[in-house]
Parts: C-alpha cells; structure tokens; sequence
C-alpha cells in the first residue's frame, strides 16, 4: 500500500479570516462549514494543528473526506472549498415545468374536459398543453408535476363512469 501524499497547509491572515467569517454566517450549509473546519484544523500557520484522524474525530467525518477537502483546497484554493460544484445532470437543471407552468397545467386539468372522454388523462393534458404552452412538455413531467401536488385525476370522474369500473373489476 503505498503512503499517503502529505499536503501542507498554510493559511495567510485573509483566508483565515474568511473562512471563519464563513463558519459564522447563518446561512453556510454544514459541509461547507465543515469543510472550513477541516482547513483551519489542519492549517499550520495559525494554532494548533490537528493530525487528520483528530480532525475526522472532531468534525464527526471520516478520513476520505479529510483527504478529499485538503485535495480541493490544495488544487482550488478556498473557492473549491467553500462552493458545491453540481453535476448539470441534477434534477433541478433537468427541470423543465416551473412554478407558472404547474399553475397552467392544474388549471388546465381543473377545467372543463374535452368533448368525448369523461375526464382529463396524462395525454389528453399532454396533447392541450402544446396548443396552451409556449415549451412542449412531456407526459413524464406532466406526471411528476401533478404528482408533486398530490393532483389526483380520478377524482374528476361521474358516478355512472366510476359505478361501471366497479363492475367491470
């Protein structure tokens, strides 16, 4: 097995202080606050320095995040550090209905139904929504926004239609 890189961490006055103002402020998410920590444990040139299994003990992480938070650092500096870096693959990237577009489709879907079916289907909704919106949707996001509000489709059905699922089960 072979030994382990030993990276040298040696902070000046400013990023000292920023990263203990970054600790402070309220809205710091816990991994960046404990990625700070991580840094200013182990730095050098202020205090006491921790070995990184004191740190991982103290920060309530273990040894691979040490290793990978003193690697961002040392590659990146503090902005690697104190910013996450999302895949463009995330679901909020992929997201193509927004807040307005929800509210359109849930209207759309509360109003009347087309002539000839007893209520609204995801491709009914899907086949309305590309004459109503400016962006085609899919039935998958169609689905997954009225799933999100808990948006049921059944419940817009007659007695008679539902008295005949009944039966026919």
């Amino acid at each position: 097995m072979a030994r382990p890189r030993k990276y040298i961490i040696s902070l000046t006055e400013d990023e000292f202080k920023e990263l203990k103002s970054i600790i402070r402020k309220k809205r710091t998410s816990k991994t960046i606050r404990c990625r700070c920590q991580i840094i200013l444990d182990l730095d050098e040139a202020h205090g006491k320095v921790l070995t990184h299994e004191q740190s991982a003990r103290a920060n309530g992480v273990c040894l691979a995040t040490i290793t990978n938070t003193v690697a961002k650092y040392v590659n990146g500096g503090i902005g690697a550090v104190t910013e996450f870096k999302r895949n463009i693959n995330s679901d909020q990237a992929r997201r193509k209905v927004d807040g307005r577009m929800e509210a359109r489709l849930i209207e759309l879907a509360c109003g009347p139904v087309p002539e000839g079916h007893s209520r609204w289907t995801i491709r009914l909704l899907e086949e309305e929504s590309k004459v109503i919106l400016e962006t085609p949707v899919s039935r998958e996001a169609i689905r997954n926004a009225l799933k999100k509000i808990n948006f049921d489709l059944t419940k817009t059905t007659t007695g008679a239609s539902r008295q005949r699922k009944i039966r026919n089960s």
